[in-house]
Parts: C-alpha cells; sequence; structure tokens
C-alpha cells in the first residue's frame, strides 16, 4: 500500500563517497591558500605577478620575499598542506574519470557547454536511475532549483527564492557550469542573456541551471547527445578525462583530420552563433514558446488567481 523509496546500489553510494570527498578536499585546499595569501596581507607584500602564486614560478617569488620567521613558518605549512591535499585530488578524481570513461550517461552529460568530468560526476552520483523521475520538474525539485510559491487561500500567490531542497553540491556545480555555459555562444546564452535583460543576472544564472536540469533529464531519458554541442571543446574534454586514467598521449605528427585545431574551432563558433540566432528568431516569433520556456525553468512574475 505504501510506495517504496528508492535505495542506491553501491556504485552509487561510492560514486557519492568520492565526489563528498573531494568537494571537502578542495574547500580545505582553498583554506591553506587563503592562510598562505593571509601572510602577504599582513606584510603589505605586492600582488603576486604570476596568475598562480603556488605554481612552479610562484612558489620561487614566495622563496625570494623578505618575511619574519614565524610568517616563514606559517607559509612553508600551508603550502606542505596545499601539497599534499593537491595529490590527494588527484587521486580520487583519477577514480572519478574511471567511472566517466566508462559511463555513457557521464560522456553524454558532457556534450552540453560547461560541463565537464565533476558536474557530470556529481549529478549522476546524486540523482542515481534517471527514470525514477517521471518529469523534468520532479528532477528540478528533488535538487532544490524550484522556486517557492506562497499562497494563502484564494489570495494571490507569490514566486520567491528556490527551495534549496536536496544536495547543496549538486546545485553548486550546477550554478558553475551554468556560468561557464553562458560564455559559449548557443542557445543557453541566448536564454541568459533574455531573462537577464528583465531579471538581473542572479536570477538568470540560476534560471540557466534549472534550464540544464532540464535538459539532462530529456538527454539521459532519450539517449541522445546535446544536439548543439560543439566538437572540438568536447572531444578536448573527454580526452582530458582519458589521459587522467592513465592512457598514452597521442604521438605529434599522426594521421591529419584535413583541419588544424583554429579551423574546426571557428567552425565550432560558426556552428554554435547559427544555432544561437535561430534560438533567437524563434522566440522572437514565437512569445508564447518563451513564455512557457521560462515558466518551465521558474522564471515567472507573481501568479493572480
Amino acid at each position: 500500500m505504501l510506495e517504496g523509496s528508492w535505495l542506491p546500489d553501491e556504485q552509487t553510494r561510492a560514486l557519492r563517497r568520492r565526489v563528498s570527498r573531494r568537494h571537502n578536499l578542495v574547500v580545505a585546499r582553498t583554506r591553506a591558500k587563503n592562510e598562505a595569501m593571509a601572510v602577504l596581507h599582513r606584510n603589505l607584500s605586492h600582488r603576486p605577478p604570476m596568475s598562480d602564486p603556488f605554481g612552479a614560478r610562484g612558489r620561487r617569488w614566495l622563496g625570494a620575499l623578505e618575511l619574519p620567521n614565524d610568517e616563514v613558518e606559517t607559509l612553508s605549512a600551508a603550502l606542505r598542506q596545499i601539497d599534499f591535499l593537491s595529490e590527494e585530488v588527484a587521486t580520487i578524481e583519477r577514480e572519478l574519470a574511471r567511472f566517466v570513461v566508462g559511463s555513457a550517461d557521464a560522456r553524454r552529460l558532457m556534450s552540453v557547454p560547461g560541463v565537464a568530468m565533476i558536474t557530470a560526476a556529481t549529478f549522476l552520483a546524486q540523482v542515481g536511475e534517471i527514470d525514477r523521475f517521471a518529469t523534468p520538474r520532479q528532477l528540478v525539485g528533488y535538487l532544490g532549483l524550484d522556486p517557492r510559491v506562497r499562497q494563502s487561500g484564494n489570495g494571490a500567490a507569490f514566486t520567491g527564492r528556490i527551495s534549496k531542497e536536496g544536495s547543496v553540491l549538486v546545485r553548486h556545480v550546477m550554478v558553475e557550469a551554468a556560468h561557464s555555459a553562458i560564455r559559449t555562444p548557443g542557445p543557453l546564452r541566448a536564454f541568459h542573456e533574455r531573462v537577464r535583460s528583465r531579471r538581473g543576472h542572479a536570477v538568470a544564472i540560476v534560471a540557466t541551471a534549472r534550464k540544464m536540469v532540464s535538459l539532462f533529464w530529456h538527454l539521459l531519458t532519450r539517449g541522445e547527445d546535446y544536439r548543439h554541442a560543439l566538437e572540438l571543446p568536447t572531444s578536448k574534454k573527454l580526452r582530458k578525462v582519458e589521459l587522467l586514467t592513465g592512457s598514452q598521449r597521442r604521438l605529434a605528427g599522426g594521421p591529419s583530420q584535413g583541419l588544424n585545431r583554429e579551423q574546426r574551432l571557428a567552425i565550432d563558433r560558426a556552428r554554435a552563433q547559427a544555432d544561437e540566432e535561430e534560438y533567437r528568431s524563434l522566440v522572437a516569433g514565437r512569445p508564447h514558446y518563451a513564455r512557457e520556456e521560462e515558466m518551465q525553468a521558474g522564471v515567472q512574475p507573481p501568479l493572480r488567481t
């Protein structure tokens, strides 16, 4: 008489533990980096001249600074922590890369612009079997990206902030993926720009993340790759994952594909621009479609009953 609850299998539970542990290690590494940078601020040091102060050049620059002995001890301890945590993160990422290489669903999600290995693995770890969600709206609600609706009796209904139910980590990676996706030409960027023009960036970026979750549902249930995927960036992402698993690097001077990297990238961007313009024309010619799309993404004004 009672509907049964879905329980993840051992592989899904292990994937969740790996994703969660990696997140905690990255947070700890960021804390150690902030501690190292605080040493520079306390001693009024100028800004590092390189983009990564913890790389090879950055380490040499940090070692040449004149600091008090106690600050040198603090900086050295922070660098040791960063090295240790980076090794631990790399170990977990190798295991996540093996999962992604063997998962058709993960590779399918990575065909979407802005979605890399960590986003795909985190999403699949939390969602598990996509068949248990009958509609994209159920999946959005499960991840806590649906806007709350407040209404008393027959009075006016008001939409507010997202419910934030479910996994915090999935919402975080989806918003980060949305930030990356809107930098690439395509329908997702056009959707973000249209919502941002009326509701601002904060609402638009969450709406884009919510739209990407709905897109994931359609891709996984239909078993299809993203139609507007960019060939070169997608293949580069997948190749990077393969290298993390220990795959051998390709030797220079291999078989020619007829076009160099710049030409292939130009073709990809031209196709993406065409897809974006086609989407804009579709929305401009069918206002009801745009309105329905925004309502599905949770972008809607206060409803009147």
